[in-house]
This record gives structure tokens, C-alpha cells and sequence, in this order.
């Protein structure tokens, strides 16, 4: 294989990693894929070695090697980006795709998400169905399905000016449990507190926790602390949130 096209297949195997890496893919998925993609692409051997926000991958090939790092910048969970990569690999092993069709395919690679309109109503109906579930009463429920989409519209919006994700949870959670405090604030219904605890369970990052304990029952200790340490922060900045507007209710 010459230099120049182990190069060209180093740095599209390695630029699939840090894709699959910023859209929240599990560290072994990433090992696999980035070692199935070089095989199918010609080279004798990938290594990949990754951290909480960094990746350095070695192919061989012929006798030489290649390293190179990439920086990971999260983008969010998105698994439809996950699943073109997994499929576009599948598809090179089948030797439907090369070098060149794999480049052209993963450029237009693009994240895709719901609509605002849509999503906002959806998060209010889980909630208010979670509030269903937990005894809440009729009022309960329409007090968590306003509180929970009233939150959702105002993470969006954090989330559009690219606000820190931290300050993005602590904002959301407080308004969020502000607007749940109606219940206890105009003796809206006999159970007032469900409001406040079913409307807020949008911002529980389980797929950020699944993902840790995964990374580290798999042997990848260091991603998964790391994830672990990430998403037990958002949820200390949601409970600051949530203390303040209960302070600010009046309910200490």
C-alpha cells in the first residue's frame, strides 16, 4: 500500500472514531468499528487508544505506521449519526463502498433532530404521564405537562446559543420547578408535589450513565469515570436549580 493511501485511510477511520466518539458511542463500539472500517479498507492493523477528550489511533501497514490524535468535542447523543457510521462500515466490508465512497458519505454525514414543536409537547406528555403513574390527579398531571414543556422550550433555546450545557440544566431545572410550584403555590391539587418531582425527570442523563458503567464493566475506566463524573455534574447543576426556585417558592 503506498504512504499516500494509508494516509487518506488513516485519517477517514480515524475521522469516523471522532465522530462516533462526539455523538456518544460506547468506547468498544468505537474500538470495533474503527478497526472493522481499516481492515476493510486495506490496512493490516488499527490501534486506537481514548480518553475523556482526546483520541490517538496507529494503522500498519506494510511494515509502516501512522499515529495520529484528534481532539473530541461532544455534540450531544444523537444515534442516527451512530447508525450511518455502523452502516457505511457494514457496507465496506461488503466491498460495496471504497476509500473514496467512504469520504463522500461520512462528509455528508449531518445530525438530525425533531422538531421544537414537536419535541416540547412530547416531553410534557412523558412527564405528565410519569405524574399519571406516581397518583398525581388530573390537575397534577396538567400542572407537570405546562412545567416540564415550559422547561423543555427553555433547554432548546439555552441549547440553540450554545450556553454551557451546565448552566443549560441549572436554568431549565429552576424554571421548570418554579412553574411545577403552582400546585402548592394556588392549592391547584391534592397532590402538589408530584408536579415537582415528575416534571424535572426530562433532565436525567441516563444515557450519559448507561454509557459510563458500560465504558467501565468493558475495561475503560478512564471514559467512563470521566462520562460518570460529566453526568453526575449536570445533575448537581439541576438540583442548584431546583433548590433555588424552591428557596424563591418559599417551600424551605
Amino acid at each position: 500500500m503506498y504512504a499516500t493511501t494509508q494516509n487518506d485511510i488513516t485519517r477517514q477511520v480515524v475521522r469516523v472514531a471522532q465522530l462516533l466518539l462526539a455523538y456518544g458511542a460506547e468506547s468498544d463500539l468505537v474500538e470495533e468499528i474503527t478497526q472493522r472500517l481499516g481492515h476493510a479498507l486495506g490496512l493490516e492493523s488499527v490501534e486506537i487508544s481514548i480518553s475523556s477528550n482526546s483520541l490517538v489511533l496507529t494503522s500498519l501497514s506494510v511494515g509502516r505506521c501512522i499515529t495520529t490524535t484528534r481532539r473530541i468535542r461532544e455534540h450531544g447523543i444523537n444515534m442516527t449519526v451512530i447508525c450511518e457510521l455502523q452502516r457505511i462500515c457494514l457496507l465496506t466490508e461488503k466491498g460495496i463502498y471504497g476509500l473514496s465512497e467512504v469520504r463522500k458519505r461520512v462528509g455528508r454525514i449531518q445530525p438530525r433532530t425533531y422538531p421544537a414543536k414537536f419535541v416540547v409537547p412530547m416531553i410534557g406528555l412523558s412527564c405528565a404521564s410519569f405524574c399519571h403513574l406516581f397518583g398525581g390527579d388530573l390537575a397534577a398531571c396538567l400542572i407537570t405537562f405546562l412545567a416540564s414543556a415550559v422547561g423543555m422550550f427553555v433547554r432548546l433555546s439555552i441549547a440553540k446559543r450554545h450556553f454551557n450545557l451546565l448552566l443549560n440544566f441549572s436554568i431549565t431545572a429552576f424554571v421548570t420547578t418554579l412553574v411545577a410550584q403552582t400546585g402548592y403555590q394556588f392549592d391547584l391539587t391534592d397532590t402538589p408535589k408530584l408536579p415537582m418531582a415528575a416534571s424535572v425527570l426530562m433532565l436525567v442523563p441516563g444515557f450519559p450513565m448507561i454509557n459510563a458503567i458500560s465504558d467501565m464493566v468493558k475495561g475503560h475506566l478512564n471514559v467512563g469515570i470521566s462520562r460518570w463524573g460529566h453526568a453526575t455534574l449536570l445533575t448537581v447543576a439541576s438540583v442548584i436549580g431546583i433548590t433555588i426556585a424552591m428557596q424563591v417558592g418559599g417551600l424551605f
